[in-house]
């Protein structure tokens, strides 16, 4: 479903300010270039929170590394296990440092963050590799560690897929219903051009960076969206209608529903790819939307159980 509502004016048109203002995202169009904003983000490096805890993650014999945040006041009620963005090439766990106090404080849960191996160093499957490793950790010791097995998995932007593909494979191995929600943030859905929402993006040089050794990318681990969608946790979708990912969310929107799952889509104007990082009030009702629903997902579960 699409959540329909009324914006002030004054917030669309402090979002479309902003966006004109900030103009059109460009990804790296090769490696030189990707390494070049790597350098430049590295100097930017945002202050880290002095209470995240590293931990090393390890379950079937493989290991990565994860960041997490307990709530500061009270035992945590739940987990989020956070895959961050950065087009399968860029960024890290640590620089959602902030965010991810803000989730743990604000919903009284644990975070965990995962920080995967990035390509084109270490292209697919190494990144769903490692989130399938964090999350199988957590799944067996999230009890002990946390005192709570409630757990949501989420993302923004390849973040979105990472936690899709994720619980695509928790599922072939019957324990994705361990999970009560997955709130995806402008996920890439098709990565290999065979879909008209697709072809939009084939172009982009973090395919190629990502699965450019890759013969089928439509293979469901890579592609989502030609997935056996049955069976999976409810689902939230929050993508802006001038993002060109838009289709994408929407095809999988509608895979998703037609496989028989929960699934809240919400489309937010004004909007480009990314837009909840941004500083607009109608960023901030998008963020609060996102962990209203989070915090709904763990509090049905406590119910259920």
């Amino acid at each position: 479903m699409n959540t329909r509502r009324s914006w002030p004016a004054a917030h669309l048109e402090e979002a479309r300010a902003f966006n004109a203002a900030k103009g059109p995202m460009r990804g790296p169009q090769n490696f030189d270039e990707l390494r070049e904003i790597r350098a430049r983000r590295a100097e930017q490096r945002p202050a880290t929170d002095p209470d995240a805890v590293a931990l090393m993650a390890e379950a079937e014999g493989r290991r990565v590394p994860v960041r997490v945040f307990a709530p500061r006041d009270a035992a945590p009620n739940g987990i989020y296990l956070d895959i961050h963005g950065g087009g399968f090439y860029m960024d890290s766990a640590e620089r959602s440092d902030a965010r991810n106090r803000q989730l743990a404080d604000g919903l009284g849960v644990a975070v965990v963050s995962v920080d995967y191996r990035l390509a084109p160093e270490s292209p697919w499957p190494a990144a769903p590799d490692d989130c399938e490793t964090a999350a199988w950790w957590l799944l067996d010791h999230a009890a002990e560690r946390f005192g709570t097995t409630r757990m949501v998995i989420g993302g923004a932007s390849a973040g979105a897929t990472l936690s899709m593909t994720t619980l695509l494979r928790l599922r072939d191995r019957s324990r994705s219903e361990e999970l009560c929600g997955a709130a995806l943030q402008f996920g890439t859905y098709d990565l290999s051009g065979g879909t008209p929402a697709g072809r939009l993006i084939a172009d982009e040089y973090f395919l190629q960076a990502y699965v450019g050794h890759v013969d089928d990318r439509t293979a469901p681990d890579i592609s989502p969206v030609f997935a056996d969608l049955r069976d999976l946790p409810p689902t939230l979708l929050v993508i802006g209608d001038k993002d060109i990912l838009l289709e994408d969310n929407l095809a999988m929107s509608a895979g998703l529903s037609a496989a028989g799952n929960d699934v809240d889509l919400r489309i937010y104007p004004e909007s480009p790819h990314a837009f909840t990082s941004h500083p607009t009030a109608l960023a901030a009702t998008a963020r609060h939307d996102i962990e209203s629903w989070i915090a709904e997902r763990i509090a049905n579960q406590g119910r259920a159980t």
